[in-house]
């Protein structure tokens, strides 16, 4: 599987347990985004977007659409 394809599979990943911890506890907005380091949603912005961001940066590639 591609770098790519790894990066795309963990995301859905994140956003099934996001939903899932969102359904069954609800969710404040203090909770997602300033999250107690003990608590299931800590980094979870930071690392959805660097996931995001490094997807983007592969489609590029990709297509040769940046340096």
């Amino acid at each position: 599987m591609s770098e790519k394809q790894e990066l795309i599979k963990k995301m859905l990943e994140m956003q099934k347990r996001f939903i899932a911890y969102e359904q069954e506890h609800g969710l404040d907005p203090e909770e997602y985004y300033v999250p107690a380091e003990n608590h299931p949603l800590h980094n979870y912005r930071q690392e959805y977007k660097e996931a995001a961001m490094r997807v983007v940066e592969l489609a590029h590639a990709e297509k040769g659409s940046r340096s």
